[in-house]
C-alpha cells in the first residue's frame, strides 16, 4: 500500500480544489491514466496516477481543498484492504479520586435505601432536576372577554389570530394553544368580529403584573397587528473557492507586501493610422518604457532585500471573467512581431475560455498590464501581483478637446494608471517610463 501526496503542480501554489474525480474506491488503473481535475491558481489540471495498482482511498470530494503535499489517493493491490487512515488511541486509565478512595478505605459503601427505588426518576442530567407533584400553572390574562396564557397569547400573535373570536375549549373557558393552531387552519370558522366569542358572565380572571398588563381590546375589535416592516431581499453565504479564492490570496499578499505609488496621464492617439490594434500598441509601449527605465521590468524581493532586472520582457495580461480574474503571460514581446503579439493574446483568451492555459504560462512574467476601459473608467489603482514592481492600466478611450495653434482640435485619447512598488522603483524612474511609453503611442504607427 502506498499514499500519493498532491504535488506541486507547477505554479508554487500551496492548495488546489477537487473538481471531478475519474476514478473511483476500488478501481484499477494504469501510470499516466488520468485520476483527478484538480483546479489549481488560475487553471484545471489533470493529476494523473503515478503507479499501476488499485485505489483504495480517495483523500477528499469534489469542492476539497487538497494542501500541496497532503495525501491524495491511496494505493493498493487487489484484495488489499486500506488501513484505517486514523489511528486508535490508547486506553487512559479512569482517574482516580484520592480523597474518595481514602474514604473508601475508612467506612464502607452505605446500603442502598428502599426509599430511592420509589424515588421517580429526576433526568439524566448533570445537579438536581426538580421533582415534585405540583402542577405549575400560568397565570391568565383577559382578551376581550376570553381568558389566555401568555405563551397561547404569544402564539396568537406570531399566526395573526385574532382571540376575540376564537370559541375556547379549555376548562374554565380558557383559550388553548390547539385551539388558536385550529382557528389559523381555518381562518372561517372564526366567530365574526361583531360578536363575542364568549358569554359576558365569564369569571374574572387574575390580571397579569403592572409590566405585562395587555392593552384593553373590546370584544367587537380585534387587537391591532402591525404590518411587518418590509426588507430588502438577503442572499445566501457562499463559499470562495477556485480562481477568486487564489485572487484574494494574492490581493492579500499584495496589500501586505507592496508599497504602492500610482501615476496617471493621458496618452493622445491622434495620429494612429487606421486598423491599429490598442492592445498590441499598448504592449510594444510597455516595452519602450522598460528601455528608457529598466527597473520597472523587474522583480523585488523584500525579504533578501534584492531586485532582478530584467533583460527581456513577459507580459501579464488581466483577463477578466465570471470565475474571477486570470493573468496568463505573453512571452518575449520584447523581440515579437504585432502579428506575433496578436496570435498570442488571441492564443491567451481561448486558454481562458476553455480552461486550458498551461501552469507555466500563469506564472514569472516580467510587468502587468490591465485594460479595463474595454468596460468603463479612466484611472485606477491597480494592483501589483508580486514579485512584480509595476502594472499599468489603461482606461476607456475617449474624445477631448485639445489646444492645437491657438485653436482647439479633437483627439481620441486614452488614459494611462501606472503603479509602481516604491520600495524597488523611484518617482522619478516611473515618470519617465510613463514618459516613454507615452511617446511611443503617439507615433502614427
Amino acid at each position: 500500500m502506498s499514499v500519493f501526496n498532491l504535488p506541486d503542480l507547477g505554479e508554487g501554489l500551496p492548495d488546489a480544489e477537487i473538481v471531478e474525480w475519474f476514478v473511483k474506491e476500488g478501481d484499477e488503473v494504469k501510470v499516466d491514466q488520468p485520476m483527478v481535475s484538480m483546479e489549481t491558481a488560475k487553471a484545471v489540471v489533470d493529476v494523473p496516477s503515478p503507479e499501476n495498482g488499485v485505489i483504495l482511498k480517495l483523500h477528499g470530494q469534489p469542492g476539497d481543498v487538497i494542501d500541496t503535499g497532503k495525501p491524495l489517493v491511496t494505493f493498493g493491490q487487489p484484495g488489499e484492504e486500506p488501513a484505517d487512515s486514523t489511528p486508535a488511541e490508547p486506553a487512559q486509565p479512569e482517574p482516580v479520586d484520592t480523597d474518595a478512595a481514602a474514604a473508601d478505605d475508612q467506612e464502607p459503601p452505605a446500603e442502598a435505601s428502599s426509599d430511592d427505588e420509589d424515588r421517580p426518576d429526576t433526568g439524566t442530567v448533570v445537579g438536581a432536576m426538580e421533582s415534585t407533584d405540583r402542577v405549575v400553572t400560568e397565570q391568565l390574562s383577559a382578551v376581550g372577554n376570553v381568558k389566555v396564557s401568555p405563551a397561547v397569547r404569544a402564539l396568537a400573535r406570531k399566526l395573526k389570530v385574532d382571540l376575540t373570536r376564537i370559541t375556547p375549549s379549555g376548562a374554565d373557558n380558557v383559550v388553548t394553544a390547539a385551539d388558536v393552531k385550529h382557528a389559523a387552519a381555518n381562518p372561517d370558522a372564526l366567530a365574526p368580529a361583531t360578536e363575542t366569542a364568549v358569554p359576558p358572565a365569564a369569571a374574572p380572571v387574575q390580571p397579569e403584573p403592572p409590566e405585562q398588563q395587555p392593552e384593553p381590546v373590546s370584544a367587537a375589535t380585534p387587537e391591532p397587528v402591525q404590518p411587518a416592516k418590509p426588507t430588502a431581499p438577503v442572499g445566501e453565504w457562499e463559499p470562495i473557492r477556485g480562481t477568486r479564492r487564489t485572487m484574494a490570496r494574492i490581493m492579500s499578499e499584495s496589500h501586505s507586501k507592496v508599497v504602492p505609488t500610482t501615476l496617471m496621464d493621458d496618452a493622445d492617439i491622434q495620429a494612429w493610422q487606421p486598423g491599429q490594434d490598442i492592445t498590441v500598441r499598448l504592449i510594444r509601449s510597455l516595452w519602450a518604457g522598460a528601455q528608457a527605465e529598466p527597473g520597472l521590468n523587474a522583480w523585488y524581493n523584500g525579504e533578501d532585500g534584492v531586485r532582478m532586472v530584467h533583460k527581456g520582457m513577459d507580459v501579464g495580461v488581466a483577463v477578466d471573467t465570471p470565475d474571477g480574474l486570470f493573468v496568463p503571460a505573453l512571452r518575449n514581446v520584447h523581440n515579437a512581431s504585432a502579428e506575433d503579439i496578436r496570435n498570442g493574446i488571441n492564443r491567451m483568451r481561448d486558454n481562458v475560455k476553455d480552461r486550458s492555459i498551461p501552469p507555466e504560462d500563469l506564472k514569472d512574467y516580467t510587468i502587468m498590464l490591465s485594460n479595463f476601459g474595454v468596460f468603463a473608467g479612466r484611472y485606477a489603482t491597480p494592483i501589483i501581483n508580486p514579485p512584480c514592481v509595476a502594472i499599468v492600466a489603461a482606461g476607456k478611450l475617449r474624445h477631448e478637446a485639445m489646444p492645437v495653434l491657438g485653436g482647439f482640435e479633437v483627439h481620441r485619447i486614452i488614459p494611462l494608471s501606472l503603479t509602481f512598488d516604491h520600495r524597488a522603483c523611484t518617482g522619478g524612474e516611473a515618470a519617465r517610463f510613463l514618459k516613454a511609453m507615452l511617446d511611443d503611442l503617439a507615433l502614427p504607427s
